[in-house]
C-alpha cells in the first residue's frame, strides 16, 4: 500500500504564502495524475489543482493565478505553492494519486491531509 504524506500546512495571515508537499512512499508520482483537494468545515471536498504525468496542469477558478502545482519525480513529491492566501482558503488540504499499476490495475491513494488556516 502506497502512502501519501502531506506537510507544510499552518497558520498564515491573509496575503501570505505557504508551500504544501505531498511525499509518496513509492515511485508513483511521475506516472500518476496528482491532485490537491481541500475541504473546509461544513463544506464538500473540492478539487484545487491537478498535474498529469505529462506535466499538464489545471486549477479551480478560485485559485488560478495564485496557486501552482508542481512535482519532483526524483523525490516522489508533489507540491502546491499557495500565494496571496485568503481567509476562504482555510481548509484541510489533501493530495491524491491515481493511475494504473501492475497488470493494469487502477490505484487511488489519498493522504491524511494538512490544515491550512488563513487569518484576516
Amino acid at each position: 500500500q502506497v502512502q501519501l504524506v502531506e506537510s507544510g500546512g499552518g497558520l498564515v495571515q491573509a496575503g501570505g504564502s505557504l508551500r504544501l508537499s505531498c511525499a509518496a512512499s513509492a515511485s508513483i508520482v511521475s506516472s500518476s495524475v496528482m491532485r490537491w483537494y481541500r475541504q473546509a468545515p461544513g463544506k464538500q471536498r473540492e478539487l484545487v489543482a491537478t498535474i498529469t504525468s505529462e506535466g499538464l496542469t489545471d486549477y479551480a477558478d478560485s485559485v488560478k493565478g495564485r496557486f501552482t502545482i508542481s512535482r519532483d519525480n526524483a523525490k516522489n513529491t508533489v507540491y502546491l505553492q499557495m500565494n496571496s492566501l485568503k481567509p476562504e482558503d482555510t481548509a484541510v488540504h489533501f493530495c491524491r494519486a491515481t493511475g494504473l499499476g501492475r497488470w493494469g490495475r487502477g490505484y487511488d491513494y489519498w493522504g491524511q491531509g494538512t490544515q491550512v488556516t488563513v487569518s484576516s
